[in-house]
């Protein structure tokens, strides 16, 4: 896999948790421990972006 298509990969990840972790703030059920996590994972996503964008 080419490092353009792994950055594309990720970025795909990071717009669809970010989504995920939209619908869940609007969902009052949804714990949130889950949504703190999915932010977090979220964050490590957007650092990782950034790392491999730089070189």
């Amino acid at each position: 896999m080419s490092l353009s298509s792994h950055l594309q990969e990720l970025r795909k990840k990071h717009l669809h948790l970010s989504q995920s972790v939209e619908d869940a703030q609007r969902s009052p059920g949804v714990n949130a421990l889950k949504i703190t996590e999915m932010k977090r994972n979220k964050l490590r996503l957007k650092e990782q972006i950034a790392r491999l964008s730089k070189d």
